[in-house]
């Protein structure tokens, strides 16, 4: 059986995209074509235009460009050398950079304002990965830790 352009198809949209351009250069009229594949003379003609345009890979299916990014590439490109100032370099207590963090440093630098939970993203297509806080109180005592640890803890362990 002949290997049809429509047989090929990567869904049943693409396919029936391509069935019409087939039908068309069989000779099918376009109002035909419509009629056959169950949609408007307007889709029909819209395709074709597009197959005369840009050729068969015109009717291909695409995936969805998305909305424009709100950082260009040149800011997006700086925000590295931004992060490697460190944290404490735009007021924030601590070495750690968190995501919401760094939305507020993308916010103050570039005036575009991104939600944390999207930041991750844009640090993984940076080559940054994502770090979590280590939740430590402020007046944590380390000496007092340390003593407890190795003094009060082996007898609690050994009163069982």
């Amino acid at each position: 059986m002949e290997q049809t352009l429509s047989r090929q198809a990567a869904d049943w949209r693409e396919g029936r995209r391509l069935r019409a351009y087939e039908l068309k250069q069989e000779g099918w009229k376009q109002e035909r074509i419509a009629e056959a594949l169950g949609v408007t003379g307007g889709a029909v003609s819209q395709w074709m235009t597009r197959a005369k345009e840009g050729g068969i890979e015109a009717l291909r299916h695409r995936k969805h460009a998305g909305p424009k990014p709100k950082l260009t590439t040149e800011q997006r490109a700086q925000l590295p050398g931004l992060l490697v100032k460190g944290p404490e370099a735009f007021g924030f207590r601590g070495a750690l950079w968190t995501q919401p963090r760094v939305a507020k440093v993308i916010h103050r630098e570039f005036g575009v304002q991104y939600h944390p939970s999207q930041v991750g993203r844009i640090l993984k297509e940076c080559g940054w990965t994502r770090q979590k806080p280590v939740r430590r109180a402020t007046q944590r005592d380390e000496e007092a830790i340390r003593r407890w640890k190795e003094e009060r803890w082996p007898e609690v362990k050994k009163g069982g």
